[in-house]
């Protein structure tokens, strides 16, 4: 069984469209998860989100999804996450308010945004000198609570990470599908980059004749366009982002 995976696709359809392709080139899938923070971001949110309804996958709801759906829209609210609110329709809204926290997708593979009980905590990073790195394997395992499958999916921190828990699961994060840098000002204040432009994505392939197989997939897309779509809504340090995969130094702009 293959299952691809996808995760913060932040309103960029451009990439989104571009996994899409590559993943039909390569055969499709039988189950296409999607892991969450839909639309946030100075991009295409409406787009993405009727993208997104025509697929119909499985989806787990991601804190900006949540923010988009509830948070009041005043000066306190992250400007990625007022951008996409603003251009989506009450019934968008309520519909990534009702998404599920988390998902068996299938028996012993479940699938949540960041931690199994917290949608904006990292599960498998650190913060030092204000960057996302790996964190400590005893944390890492403090942070599922216990938690019994197979294999774990998450997003979140847009780093694309595989990891076995000795006695435990193994948990993949695919890295980002639409935005491949951000920072965060929420102390401590830190960046998380890929490194690259490119949108990503996961393929999972379980075999009950063999070992399970993970991989992680960098797509080039028309990254220049979603640079420009970002600029006109008046977010270079996205434009940045979307261009390098990393952030500009001191950008201050506050999370994603």
């Amino acid at each position: 069984m293959r299952i691809a995976v996808l995760a913060d696709i932040h309103g960029n359809v451009l990439a989104l469209d571009a996994v899409l392709a590559d993943l039909n080139r390569r055969g499709g899938a039988d189950l296409t998860i999607n892991l969450g923070d839909c639309v946030s971001g100075p991009l295409w949110p409406r787009e993405t989100f009727e993208r997104l309804e025509a697929l119909d996958l499985p989806t787990v709801r991601g804190n900006h999804d949540r923010r988009v759906a509830v948070d009041p829209a005043d000066d306190t609210m992250w400007a990625s996450d007022r951008y996409a609110q603003e251009r989506l329709t009450e019934a968008q809204r309520e519909a990534l308010f009702a998404l599920p926290f988390t998902l068996e997708i299938i028996p012993g593979v479940v699938a949540f945004h960041a931690r199994p009980d917290h949608d904006e905590k990292y599960l498998l990073d650190a913060i030092v000198d204000g960057q996302l790195v790996r964190a400590p394997l005893a944390a890492i395992q403090r942070r599922l609570k216990g938690l019994a499958c197979r294999i774990v999916l998450c997003g979140h921190s847009h780093r694309p990470e595989l990891i076995r828990i000795p006695h435990g699961p193994v948990i993949f994060n695919p890295g980002s599908v639409g935005a491949p840098a951000y920072d965060d000002d929420t102390p401590p204040a830190h960046v998380s980059e890929q490194g690259s432009p490119h949108a990503r994505y996961g393929i999972v392939t379980l075999d009950d004749e063999g070992p399970d197989r993970f991989e992680t997939i960098a797509v080039d897309y028309d990254h220049e366009a979603a640079a420009w779509q970002a600029e006109q809504a008046g977010r270079p340090e996205w434009a940045h982002a979307l261009r390098t995969g990393f952030m500009p130094r001191s950008s201050g702009q506050g999370s994603v």
